[in-house]
């Protein structure tokens, strides 16, 4: 037997490296036209939602936005940071739309939940209940991996963006930080009379959950001194909507002028085409604003929605590390979750509008 020469052999190897090429090429053009076709249709979706004449939860407003999440929350190939600028123009209006829905959504159901005897005790009937508290055990989870030391026994908590229905700030004070005083900041004044009114009344089940949580209303780039007596600080989707990247990065620096050091900061993102759906923060504008990074979680499953950053208040004089984006992991910081349940899409939260009414009723 004849062993190869080397010429045949390196003919051989050129021939597998031009077959891979040509394998990549083919893989890259069939995600680039799997992209170009969900922007497609989610431009569609953008234009429908546009025409409606109101965004106050109705059959039509229900049907356009399930279909949106629907479209949006499996894995894709789409980078919301390599959009054209039209398309992020649309993006931009899309992530405000789904903000102002989701908070007339929120304030219809707070006040069928207001009208009931003991509010607190039927949270379960908002239709994604279930979602926030796998959000908000997520959260605490990975604080409790990444901040032990805030977590021992934080005195005050800060949930900035809490609106009508504080669904957030009421987990993390009944489930996850129970000796803890928890300011909920929003700055709509009715959401926060909204969510005070679910507060009324101590003998809620709740624990007494309501001696420790208040609700204050301020815009979060008007609060200063204050920021610097939390342990934590919890930043929501919907704050800094109106100019997406730009200004959640604005906020995010405010934060760490105002902190104290060593704070935590647990900021909620999103990652491909959730990026359609809340604004994405890049983990470096959040070590541009003086913190820490020290984790970037994203949920591939249909329950979490949001991924989330955490990060550490940077010591005056300490050393901050740059992050990667969130938009191209994997990198140090990213820990990508493999789907465990899954779960469909709500099919329609107006039913269970109708069972909070007539049990109000």
């Amino acid at each position: 037997m004849t062993s190869a020469s080397p010429v045949s052999s390196r003919a051989h190897q050129t021939c597998h490296f031009y077959r891979a090429l040509d394998f990549s090429n083919d893989q890259m053009e069939a995600q680039n036209k799997e992209a170009a076709a969900l922007v497609k249709k989610i431009a569609g979706l953008h234009a429908a939602i546009s025409k409606l004449p109101s965004l106050s939860p109705s059959p039509e407003v229900n049907a356009l936005f399930t279909a949106l999440v629907a479209a949006c929350v499996p894995p894709s190939p789409v980078d919301v940071a390599m959009l054209g600028g039209k398309v992020q123009r649309m993006r931009d209006e899309l992530v405000r739309l789904c903000a102002d829905a989701e908070a007339r959504l929120e304030a219809h159901c707070s006040d069928a939940l207001a009208a009931l005897d003991h509010p607190l005790r039927h949270l379960r009937l908002y239709p994604f209940y279930d979602n926030y508290v796998a959000l908000s055990d997520l959260e605490h989870r990975l604080l409790s991996r990444h901040a032990p030391d805030r977590l021992a026994a934080p005195a005050r908590v800060a949930f900035l963006g809490s609106g009508s229905l504080p669904l957030s700030s009421l987990l993390l004070a009944a489930r996850h930080m129970p000796d803890a005083a928890v300011d909920s900041f929003d700055r709509c004044g009715d959401a926060n009379d909204r969510a005070r009114r679910l507060l009324l009344r101590r003998d809620d089940g709740g624990g007494g959950v309501a001696t420790r949580m208040s609700f204050r209303t301020a815009d979060v780039e008007g609060l200063t001194h204050e920021l610097g007596a939390y342990d934590v600080v919890f930043l929501a989707a919907s704050v800094g909507v109106a100019v997406a990247g730009e200004q959640k990065a604005r906020v995010i620096a405010h934060l760490g002028q105002h902190m104290a050091d060593g704070a935590a900061l647990v900021v909620r993102s999103a990652r491909g085409a959730r990026g359609f759906l809340c604004p994405v923060v890049d983990p470096a504008d959040v070590a541009r604003g003086g913190f820490q990074v020290l984790a970037v979680h994203h949920p591939e499953n249909k329950v979490i929605i949001n991924s989330v950053i955490v990060a550490r208040k940077v010591v005056a004089g300490g050393c901050r590390e740059l992050a990667p984006a969130a938009a191209n992991p994997p990198c140090k910081y990213c820990e990508v979750e493999t789907p465990r349940r899954r779960l469909p899409p709500t099919s329609c939260h107006l039913d269970a509008m109708d069972e909070i009414r007539r049990r109000a009723w």
